[in-house]
């Protein structure tokens, strides 16, 4: 605990009262400008708060956190944006590092069958810690096409394609001598960017300080068994918002889509931006029901139904891997971004996972889309205390886990029902009552 008399500590959000009684004043800081700014402003009982004012919501970038968090004192009802290691998460290395461990975990405690479940993220190796191990899968598989990644950078930086062991022996002498900076390596509290995954192209979370980066090679499923739409390549971005990890609680919502043939491996909005089919007014987006029905009318509702329950696999695997080792703090919550791509046999594989997905619109559409997003982020995070914490859908949000599986019916789940439990999940199935974007931009195509 922070003493209010110690005079290096910043108190926010110091008040009198109940503290849950409803607040109709919220003081709000934010660092990116972008739709979040406007959607912030707009919000009925919100004001502002520059420089060194004290406020109630603060949406952060991680420098900031990093250098303030322990030195910030914070009353119960204060919310920032992000968990104060959520790089375990979003930083690639780290993400499939805690994903192999949790898979030995449950190998180890409940079976084969149950930890491949955990199989949905292609051969990922961090390099160059794990290069020897990487030559050997590599000539396993002559001719294969593989994806080099920098472990802490976005919008398609630093990435490329190889398929010859020489092109990887160059990078590899490229980073000799160099002092590679490991955040692991770092104690929590020090004063250093580990900037995960994030896309939020005004943010200062985007700027490229590390010196000398580790990265990792992926098998790349885009150019062996990538499902098409239409003849193009897309990957789905899903938002999931995690309020706990003890216990954990997380909500699904709607998710956004791509499509891009010229940029099959790089189809983040700030590649597509380059292509010369690139519509600058409608982006490349696809409606979710549009999406969803497309697939109903090529494999049928049941295979449609397993794979986004395959992805509802996904998203809580990869919470449960990490929820351990996020340090839950009841201040924090964290809106992420799930890169997910299909492949022929409609199975879903990880991407990655952005801790600060991109809130700039790329068109009049997707503005729209963010907008209403974010309207319902803050409903979740409930600042105005109007929530009775029984809710299992917020506007366009489903809660999905809340310290275990949540039902789509009502009443707890039981024993005599699991067998044909079904997760609260609802992503681009037609007349879900709730917020009015759920039908007009379940899914769009960055």
């Amino acid at each position: 605990l922070f003493s209010l008399q110690n005079q290096s500590y910043k108190g926010h959000g110091l008040s009198k009262g109940k503290e849950r009684e409803q607040r109709t004043l919220i003081r709000f800081k934010t660092k990116p400008v972008n739709t979040l700014m406007d959607v912030l402003r707009h919000r009925p009982g919100w004001v502002e708060v520059k420089d060194e004012g004290e406020w109630d919501f603060y949406w952060c970038d991680v420098r900031w956190l990093q250098k303030n968090f322990d030195q910030t004192y914070m009353n119960k009802h204060v919310r920032i944006s992000h968990f104060r290691n959520y790089y375990e998460l979003t930083q690639k290395n780290y993400m499939v590092k805690n994903l192999k461990r949790f898979r030995k975990q449950l190998e180890r405690e409940a079976g084969k069958v149950e930890a491949a479940k955990c199989d949905f993220f292609p051969k990922t190796f961090d390099m160059p810690r794990e290069y020897h191990l990487f030559v050997d899968e590599f000539r396993k598989s002559p001719g294969v096409t593989w994806i080099m990644k920098p472990v802490a950078r976005s919008q398609g930086k630093g990435i490329f394609l190889f398929r010859r062991l020489k092109d990887i022996m160059d990078w590899r002498k490229g980073t000799a001598g160099k002092k590679l900076i490991s955040v692991e390596a770092q104690p929590v509290h020090a004063n250093i960017n580990p900037s995960g995954s994030h896309d939020t192209k005004s943010s200062d979370d985007q700027k490229d300080e590390i010196p000398a980066e580790n990265y990792v090679a992926q098998r790349n499923i885009c150019y062996t068994n990538q499902f098409s739409l239409t003849g193009r390549k897309f990957d789905l971005r899903v938002y999931v918002l995690v309020m706990s990890y003890n216990p954990l609680q997380a909500w699904l919502t709607r998710f956004t889509l791509n499509i891009d043939d010229h940029y099959v491996h790089l189809t983040n909005v700030a590649v597509q931006k380059k292509s010369p089919d690139y519509h600058p007014g409608k982006g490349c987006k696809w409606m979710l029901q549009r999406f969803r029905q497309y697939l109903v009318s090529k494999h049928g509702p049941e295979a449609v139904e397993t794979l986004f329950s395959d992805m509802d696999n996904i998203f809580i695997r990869c919470l449960q891997s990490v929820q351990k080792v996020i340090i839950s703090d009841k201040h924090c919550f964290e809106l992420y971004g799930y890169d997910i791509l299909i492949d022929q046999d409609l199975k879903p594989w990880l991407l990655g996972i952005n801790a600060s997905p991109s809130l700039m619109a790329s068109s009049q559409e997707d503005y729209e889309l963010k907008t209403c997003l974010l309207e319902d982020t803050l409903h979740v995070v409930d600042m105005e205390a109007r929530l009775t914490g029984r809710e299992k859908r917020v506007g366009g949000f489903d809660l999905m886990w809340n310290d275990g599986p949540v039902s789509r019916e009502e009443g707890p789940a039981d024993l005599f029902r699991m067998r044909t439990f079904v997760t609260n999940t609802h992503l681009g199935m037609l007349g879900q009552a709730g917020h009015g974007w759920e039908g007009q931009f379940g899914i769009a195509v960055r």
